[in-house]
Formats: structure tokens, C-alpha cells, sequence
């Protein structure tokens, strides 16, 4: 039979015999076309439940005899998409990773759930715009427009439940998936508002308003890795804290201006108002990584923000990778040496960063050969740079490409390989020297560091 027509006919197996007894194993299986990485891995939260290497023909199957009811994710590298899944379900997907999200269809037992979540990702996707020019609105037509926004997919879910059997969790899921996607927007609608239009309406905003805050939850597992929620939470606590503050913190203009005060702000309202554990561990993190990566405070500041950290959160399930940061961003301050991390020249000899900053100007900059619109767009910063500012030396450290890719890229790209070095270790690199985001640069003199988190397109 052809391989294309016997997928065709299990896809018609694994939707039928409805009234059978159900199996107690799960079934994931696909085809993935363009694929963009050998394997398909299946999560829980962050956990790895299993993997699935594609076959000759791009398809792969999981077999999975024991699973709790619940929101799982799959990711073939780059690409992340929920899945839900319990007992019984033989689900089957196809899609084009040219159009991931948008190619992606589900098939079978469980089917209904897992394609009512993806069509309310995909209309998050289109409303973005319109959505953006309802900041400008008034208030009360701002949440007009947002509830009926959210009224519209609560139909089509109770649409939906009309025609199919759904589980208590699964229902949970897709009404909580619609209720908290559509309340975010209100959220974060004062600050949106004052952006666009420059009127301040936090303490002005109609009564009811917020009426939605007395129906959340802090406190249900089921919930924390779902994605609407999650992006929720994180803006109610930015949205509380922030009020907070403006109310009971002597603040200039109701400006806040002190990002090591607000996100101490952010860590005691976390502390306060979450009970699920994960969850708290995971904003914890998201608090942490914000204020550490972004903000690229004074070490003083610093060092206050993570003792302020252990003591409400010693027990972080994130502890670890926290203080590795944390210890990163401590030894790149300004006025100390450029880690001895080892990278290799062109012919393959390892060299430290400090031997190749030694008595020069120097600008670090990173590139891969994955992105090829990254890399010519560095590409032609450091041309133009190096006519503007001739002052420094411009070294470039590549990462994650294959060493003849590297080679075939500088030789067709005319970049002196005097100038060009390879990191054969990722992890070791941006660990040490903290690379976030990739356009950003370390300036040094001599071989200490001037400023770790310069960007290539601002002062340098």
C-alpha cells in the first residue's frame, strides 16, 4: 500500500471506534514536514517525559503506557506547541514548519481540546494589532471591546461542548485559557493607554473595571504552565506592584525610576499572593532573570536584590541556575577582567579572551551561523562601526556552528580571520560572559572590561 495512503487510513483508525472500551495508554504520533531537528520531545512543565527520533519517511510515535490527565508541550527545535493529553487518546498531528502553528492540525481521540487551544493561540495572533489600537480608547470602551472579544470564544467552547465530550480538566482549561487571555489585556490597559495617548488613568478607571481580580487563583497546579495564565500572572503582579508602590513609596511623578525597589516589590507581592509551589518558583525566576539580564544594575544593587531573593525563596527550584547568573553578572562587572573563557582560532588553536583583548580596544561581538538575517545584519554594523569608530578592535566570537560552516561563512563573507573565533563550548561561553541579548557587545581596554553589556547599535 502507499505509505501516504496507509497514514491516511490509521489517521481514520485513530479517530473511530468511539464506543469501544478506551485504552488506558496514550498515542502521539505525526508527520513533520520540513522538519528542523531529528527529534520531537515531549514535556511536562519543564520535565522531559519522552523523546521520539523521526523516521526515513519524517514521522514519529510515542507509546506512552502511563500519563496523568493534564497540559503537556511538545518542541522540535526551535518550535514549542501545547498538547493535552489523557488516558485513551490516540492523537495524530501533521505540520509544515515553514507555518508551524498555523500548518499544524490534530486528529483523533482528544482531538477536540488540543484544536480549540491552538485556534485560540492563533486568533491571540491576528487580534495583536487590532487589539493595540484599543489602548487609545477610553476605559470603559477598552473592556467593551475586550469582553466581547472573550464572549465571542466562550461561545464557541460552549459550541464546542455541544458536540463534544469533554472532561471536567479539559473544560477547565480551555474556559480558564479564555478568561485569563482576555483579562490580561486589562491589565495592562493603564500603562498601554499612557504610552500611546500620555493620560495617566490608573487611579481613574470605572467602577468594575477589575471586577474579574475576585474570580483568580493562585493556587491550582493545572493551571501553571498554561501560557495565558502564566502571561496574566506575571502582568497582574507587575500591575500590583507598581500600585503599590505609586500609593505607598515616595516616588517621583509616579515614576518608577528605582528598578531594584519595584522588582523587591514584585518578589514580596509573589510571596504573598502565590500558594502553588511551581508556580512561585517559576515567577521567582522570571522576577530574578528580568532584574539580573535587563535592568544591569550597580553590583551594590545587585547584591541586595539576590539576599533579598534567598531569603523569601531559598528553596527555588531554580536555585541553582539563579545564582549561576547571578555569579556570571558578578564577574563582568566594569573594572574587572574579561573571563578566561577558551575559544578556538581558524586553525583550531584554543585561545583565552584575555590573550585576544590584550593591548587593544576591543569590542566582543557574537554571531551564529543559524541565522543568517542575524549575521548579515551584524555583519554590516561592523563594517560601518569600524569606518566610524576605528578606535576599536571588532572580535568576533561565533557560536553554535559546525567549524566548516564558520570557515565557509568568513571566507564568503570576505571577514578577516585574524579578527574571527569560534566558541566550542556554548554553555561555558554564555554562561561566563552572560550573552543576552545576541546583539549585545562586551567592551574592554587591555584586557579589562569597559562596559558587558553594551549593545551594537547604541553607544559604544
Amino acid at each position: 500500500m502507499n505509505k501516504h495512503l496507509l497514514f491516511l487510513f490509521l489517521l481514520v483508525l485513530v479517530g473511530c471506534g468511539k464506543g469501544k472500551e478506551v485504552s488506558q495508554k496514550v498515542y502521539f504520533a505525526g508527520e513533520i514536514v520540513n522538519p528542523t531537528d531529528n527529534y520531537v520531545v515531549l514535556f511536562k512543565g519543564d520535565e522531559v517525559i519522552d523523546s521520539a527520533r523521526l523516521d526515513e519517511t519524517n514521522r514519529f510515535s510515542f507509546d506512552l503506557d502511563s500519563l496523568s490527565e493534564g497540559l503537556y508541550h511538545f518542541n522540535h527545535e526551535p518550535e514549542v506547541q501545547y498538547i493535552y493529553l489523557q488516558q485513551g487518546d490516540s492523537i495524530v498531528i501533521r505540520l509544515n514548519t515553514v507555518d508551524f502553528d498555523e500548518s499544524l492540525i490534530f486528529s483523533g481521540r482528544g482531538e477536540e481540546i488540543n484544536n480549540f487551544l491552538l485556534e485560540l493561540f492563533l486568533a491571540n495572533e491576528e487580534e495583536a494589532n487590532v487589539i493595540r489600537s484599543y489602548y487609545f480608547l477610553e476605559a470603559e470602551e477598552f473592556a467593551g471591546k475586550i469582553d466581547s472579544l472573550k464572549d465571542e470564544k466562550l461561545q464557541a467552547l460552549a459550541d464546542l461542548m455541544m458536540d463534544a465530550n469533554l472532561s471536567e480538566k479539559e473544560e477547565k482549561i480551555a474556559r480558564t485559557s479564555v478568561f485569563y487571555n482576555y483579562n490580561m489585556y486589562k491589565e495592562v490597559y493603564p500603562f498601554r493607554h499612557k504610552g500611546r495617548t500620555k493620560n495617566d488613568v490608573i487611579n481613574e478607571l470605572p467602577a468594575g473595571f477589575y471586577d474579574y481580580r475576585t474570580q483568580l487563583t493562585f493556587n491550582d497546579k493545572d493551571l501553571t504552565y498554561l501560557r495565558p495564565y502564566y502571561n496574566f500572572v506575571k502582568n497582574h503582579i507587575g500591575n500590583l506592584s507598581y500600585t503599590t508602590c505609586a500609593r505607598a513609596c515616595d516616588i517621583e511623578q509616579k515614576i518608577v525610576r528605582n528598578q531594584l525597589h519595584f522588582n523587591q516589590h514584585k518578589l514580596h507581592i509573589i510571596d504573598s499572593l502565590v500558594q502553588e509551589k511551581e508556580l512561585k518558583d517559576n515567577l521567582f525566576r522570571n522576577v530574578a532573570f528580568d532584574y539580573l539580564l535587563k535592568v544591569h544594575d550597580s553590583e551594590k544593587n545587585n547584591d541586595e536584590f539576590i539576599r533579598g531573593f534567598h531569603q523569601l525563596s531559598s528553596n527555588n527550584r531554580h536555585i541553582e541556575e539563579i545564582n549561576a547568573l547571578y555569579e556570571g553578572i558578578k564577574n563582568i562587572q566594569p573594572n574587572k577582567k574579561i573571563p578566561a573563557v577558551q575559544v578556538l582560532d581558524v586553525d583550531g588553536k584554543k585561545v583565552s579572551l584575555p590573550e585576544i583583548a590584550k593591548d587593544k580596544n576591543a569590542v566582543f561581538y557574537f554571531w551564529s551561523g543559524i541565522d543568517r538575517a542575524h549575521f548579515e545584519n551584524i555583519k554590516r554594523r561592523i563594517a560601518k562601526l569600524s569606518v566610524e569608530k576605528p578606535k576599536y578592535t571588532y572580535i568576533g566570537i561565533n557560536i553554535k556552528t559546525e567549524e566548516g560552516q564558520w570557515k565557509a561563512l568568513m571566507e564568503s563573507s570576505n571577514l578577516d580571520p585574524t579578527k574571527q573565533f569560534r566558541a566550542p563550548n556554548f554553555e561555558e561561553l554564555t554562561k561566563a560572559l552572560i550573552i543576552y541579548p545576541l546583539n549585545k557587545c562586551i567592551v574592554t581596554k587591555d584586557d579589562v572590561i569597559v562596559d558587558a553589556f553594551a549593545n551594537l547599535y547604541g553607544p559604544l
